[in-house]
């Protein structure tokens, strides 16, 4: 991580000559969290494993795990699919949204954005009895 971008807590912090702009690292989980619930297919966020383990650190939100090294955002997604879609197309939409979203809302670069299809939501009327 460059000396003018720093994590203090749970806070992005980026030093200029004009001042600094702080951003929650809870603003990060929100944008990565809605910009994947956006997109077509996914259901809904999944518990992550190891969720005993959210009380203690702040660099995760429900269904996402997030990581800053150098600069560089790399993400976790833990999501749940909806029935009849494909998975692969769908991985990689969220791939790219996420990507655009943390390049265009926050200015940083995303690195590895990680996709785990923890489970398919199957409606009830489309379940077999």
């Amino acid at each position: 991580m460059n000396e003018n971008n720093i994590i203090q807590g749970a806070m992005i912090e980026e030093k200029n000559s004009q001042g600094k702009t702080t951003i929650a690292s809870e603003v990060l989980l929100t944008i990565v969290q809605l910009t994947t619930l956006d997109v077509e297919g996914v259901y809904q966020m999944s518990n992550m494993p190891g969720a005993v383990n959210r009380f203690l650190k702040r660099d995760h939100g429900e269904g996402v795990r997030i990581n800053i090294e150098d600069d560089i955002v790399n993400v976790d997604l833990y999501i749940i699919l909806e029935n009849n879609v494909n998975i692969r197309e769908i991985g990689l939409s969220v791939q790219k949204a996420v990507e655009r979203a943390i390049n265009k809302m926050v200015g940083m670069k995303a690195g590895r954005i990680n996709i785990h299809v923890e489970d398919i939501y199957f409606p009830d009327d489309a379940k077999v009895a």
